[in-house]
């Protein structure tokens, strides 16, 4: 497996650096910041470890950039501790945020978590679903209705994902949240309604309304 580490602080990029290659992973580290996320896409690695305040460009602006192309994993690791920084990461399209100071093996063992779940994310790429004349095309990652199609987002497809594989039946917020990000951080619950509320928006734009119900203190259902 080969991680990518984009810091800026060279102590804690050779801590990082070391304990990773002592874990058996690839690594990559570069030392300067010019137009990182083609760094990224051109390198292709299996995980990046993304700080948030880099000279130039922010960390924030590098994962938009990466998520246009690649679906790589990305773990932001940043001494920013506001819970809004957190959901900016995630909403950002960051699978995980870890907060300087960190333990080594907690560090270690949301590295391995995460780069579970994207080996659990190719298994399920080929899956088209079907509900009420939407189809979730997961492999292109696109919901379409009558012929419209749109695209979505990672997180937006694997909500759309677990309604659609328990249609009918009432999903709880909390496991919603276990499922998008195994509960390995604390999520801002406002996350989870916006990403719902982005959904709504695109099913609208191709004509589908009232497709996901929400139930009050329980959950939401298809």
């Amino acid at each position: 497996m080969h991680i990518m580490i984009i810091e800026d602080e060279p102590v804690i990029r050779q801590e990082l650096k070391q304990l990773l290659e002592n874990a058996l992973y690839q690594v990559t580290a570069p030392e300067e910041f010019e137009d990182v996320a083609f760094f990224v896409l051109e390198k292709d690695p299996d995980l990046v470890l993304l700080d948030v305040n880099l000279p130039g460009e922010s960390g924030y602006d590098i994962c938009s950039r990466i998520r246009a192309k690649s679906e790589v994993p990305i773990i932001f690791v940043t001494s920013r501790t506001d819970s809004m920084d957190e959901l900016m990461g995630m909403l950002k399209g960051g699978d995980d945020y870890i907060t300087k100071p960190f333990q080594l093996p907690i560090l270690l063992a949301r590295i391995a978590a995460v780069l579970k779940r994207a080996k659990r994310s190719v298994k399920e790429e080929s899956i088209k679903l079907q509900h009420k004349g939407v189809e979730l095309d997961v492999a292109r990652g696109k919901l379409g209705y009558e012929g419209c199609w749109i695209d979505l987002s990672k997180n937006e497809i694997k909500i759309l994902h677990l309604l659609f594989l328990k249609k009918g039946e009432i999903v709880s917020r909390a496991d919603m949240v276990e499922y998008l990000w195994d509960q390995q951080v604390f999520i801002d619950d406002n996350a989870l309604s916006v990403n719902m509320t982005r959904i709504r928006g695109k099913l609208e734009e191709i004509g589908v309304h009232g497709l996901i119900e929400t139930k009050r203190g329980m959950g939401y259902r298809i």
